[in-house]
């Protein structure tokens, strides 16, 4: 196998994760109603500030996340395992509270690491 091969095949990989991730966007999208949807993303939207502050470039990690051959798919990976594990140990949550959990962990960890 060719390095270009191993590059496009990596692509692929990092559409297919982008593909999917847009799929479970939409799937959770369609079973809210628009207020419910209004009152999820104020309560992210505040969250999302405070990550911002201690995290200004992840656009631009994000960005380059899809650009690299398999890390998209590999950081994509890990994230859907996560998600399996916690909503295995938390029962009837919903992605808002999962995607909660993870800013908030976030900023914690970031809190801690300029302690």
């Amino acid at each position: 196998m060719s390095f270009q091969e191993i590059f496009i095949l990596g692509w692929n990989l990092n559409f297919l994760m982008f593909i999917l991730n847009f799929f479970l966007a939409m799937r959770v999208i369609s079973y809210k109603t628009k207020e419910e949807i209004e009152e999820e993303n104020l309560q992210l939207s505040h969250l999302k500030k405070e990550f911002d502050e201690y995290y200004p470039y992840r656009k631009h990690e994000v960005i380059i996340t899809y650009i690299i051959p398999f890390t998209a798919f590999f950081r994509m990976s890990f994230r859907i395992i996560e998600m399996a594990f916690f909503f295995s140990k938390n029962v009837d949550t919903t992605m808002v509270d999962f995607m909660i959990y993870k800013y908030k962990t976030d900023i914690n960890n970031a809190k801690n690491k300029l302690d």
